[in-house]
């Protein structure tokens, strides 16, 4: 099963939930961190590092002894990445998406492939925790493929868990799609409400099930859990706002080891999301 832990804006307490989470259930559980712009939760997991992988993305590379500039290169490419000036070929590698479009219609063979670096992946452990992230290259724009890597890493058997990216764009459809249940995490705030309904958007478009985890519930209004309601969306654990575990949080430690009582909650989360995702799987069978 693959849970991915979203939400419509930053700051939310996606990783809080993702993490206590992880650390909670036993078995064999695996975290992925696909928030590879700013990835933060191997501050709460402090994960063994075993091995570190360097992720790059083919652009191409012309060949200007073989190059006729007949432009099929800049016809096919649909991100401007690739074009042609005068007597010129000038290739573009941070607009370029890998598609190999250029490459294929190049009726001299001009044009080849080289590795542009995006990031790297560290893979580690905590106990039985397994435990990736990515960490994407500074003023790197192209985040969705080094997602793609991370996600590449998810065990066929098991339980994972992912810590998608903040917001509703490229990077979180591709750390959300393919997974079995999206668990969304909002605040009861106006902006909360508002980047709610566009993740619920992106969830209903990729048509997967999802619940919603309310953070520092007792804040705010009840204008979220109007519009769960009006939407049928499971409300399935509410945190409320707590000095314990606003200190945990400011420590690097999670919540189920400053209020072990919490871990509880969290296996019976994990529980209502099986029970959700079975019931799914029946209707649509």
């Amino acid at each position: 099963m693959i849970i991915s832990v979203a939400s419509g804006k930053g700051g939310t307490g996606k990783t809080t939930v993702a993490t206590n989470l992880a650390l909670s259930l036993d078995g064999d559980v695996q975290l992925l961190d696909c928030d590879v712009e700013e990835p933060n939760a191997h501050l709460f997991i402090h994960p063994t590092i075993d091995r570190t992988e360097a992720v790059t993305t083919p652009v191409p590379v012309v060949d200007e002894k073989k190059c006729t500039l007949c432009g099929k290169c800049a016809e096919i490419c649909q991100f401007k990445a690739i074009i042609v000036i005068g007597e010129t070929v000038l290739p573009f590698h941070e607009l370029c998406h890998s598609c190999g479009g250029c490459v294929e219609v190049c009726p001299e063979g001009a044009i080849t492939e080289t590795g542009r670096e995006l990031g790297i992946i560290e893979e580690g452990h905590r106990n039985g925790l397994r435990f990736a992230h990515g960490k994407l290259r500074i003023g790197e724009a192209m985040s969705p493929p080094l997602i793609s890597k991370v996600r590449s890493l998810t065990k066929p058997d098991g339980l994972t868990i992912i810590d998608a990216p903040p917001g509703t764009s490229c990077p979180v459809i591709e750390a959300m799609k393919g997974a079995d249940f999206i668990l969304l995490v909002t605040e009861p705030t106006p902006f909360g409400l508002y980047d709610l309904e566009l993740a619920v958007g992106a969830v209903r478009v990729l048509d997967i099930p999802c619940g919603l985890v309310i953070n520092r519930s007792d804040l705010g209004d009840d204008k979220v859990k109007e519009y769960a309601e009006r939407e049928k969306i499971p409300i399935l654990m509410e945190i409320p706002f707590d000095r314990k575990i606003a200190e945990a949080y400011s420590r690097g430690n999670t919540i189920i080891e400053a209020m072990p009582e919490w871990e509880q909650k969290f296996v019976d989360l994990y529980e209502d999301i099986i029970n959700i995702v079975n019931k799914e799987g029946k209707q649509t069978s």
